[in-house]
């Protein structure tokens, strides 16, 4: 009782056709598939600022408490 026999789908198809028509039909689905391809679209736009290779990374700066370290060790004499 659950499932949809073929019948069934085929009366709703014909209710679909007979309150749209072939034409509404259609260019809907003309507007859906132009929908699809603008969706596409803009996800490859986005997809490109991504792909282009970034700035190299800068050298790591040394903690203020390496620095004086380094450089008092630098003034002692060995």
């Amino acid at each position: 009782m659950g499932s949809l026999s073929i019948w069934h789908w085929i009366v709703v198809l014909a209710v679909v056709l007979l309150l749209f028509g072939r034409g509404k039909i259609s260019d809907l689905m003309g507007d859906v598939a132009k929908g699809i391809k603008s969706f596409k679209k803009g996800l490859a736009e986005d997809e490109e600022p991504a792909k282009a290779p970034a700035a190299p990374p800068e050298a790591p700066r040394p903690l203020p408490s390496q620095t004086t370290s380094a450089a008092e060790a630098e003034k002692k004499p060995v």
